[in-house]
């Protein structure tokens, strides 16, 4: 069980902690086991407390990020954000072809989902996401090309 820990989380302490609270858990519930199939049901309760922990960290890790850029935009001053808001608006204005600008005002912009666009225009949801994906590239490449 601690090795299945090990290999999940890849930290020893982390690992020795969850089998330990699974044996915990196990002795505290008394729970009745069956000796055919106690050692899978303790391996799936430690590879699922394993889970937990994962999703967990990536849970902090993306709050984390967040903090950050919020941080980041706090510090920055208003005319570079009026900056970037103004190269956003010529890259947008850029895109070609005009579908993919008209995609993008309408999912970002109106809030329309990916279904919503593609009934509106009357093609595949694929086409829509395609197209999206497309404008963002463009938006992206013009931005870097800004920047520098």
């Amino acid at each position: 069980m601690y090795r299945l820990a090990c290999i999940l989380l890849h930290d020893t302490d982390e690992s020795k902690d969850i089998v330990h609270d699974v044996f915990t858990q196990f002795l505290t519930d008394k729970i009745q086991l069956n000796e055919a199939t106690a050692q899978a049901f303790l391996l799936s309760c430690v590879r699922n407390r394993c889970l937990n922990e994962i999703r967990n960290r990536k849970t902090h890790e993306r709050v984390k990020q967040i903090l950050m850029l919020d941080e980041d935009m706090e510090s920055t001053a208003p005319e570079e954000l009026e900056a970037e808001i103004k190269a956003l608006h010529v890259g947008i204005a850029k895109l070609f072809p005009p579908i993919c600008r008209e995609i993008l005002q309408l999912h970002f912009s109106e809030g329309l989902t990916f279904r919503e666009i593609a009934k509106r225009m009357d093609v595949s949801e694929t086409t829509i996401y395609k197209h999206l994906s497309s404008a963002l590239n463009q938006l992206r490449q013009t931005l870097k090309h800004a920047e520098q």
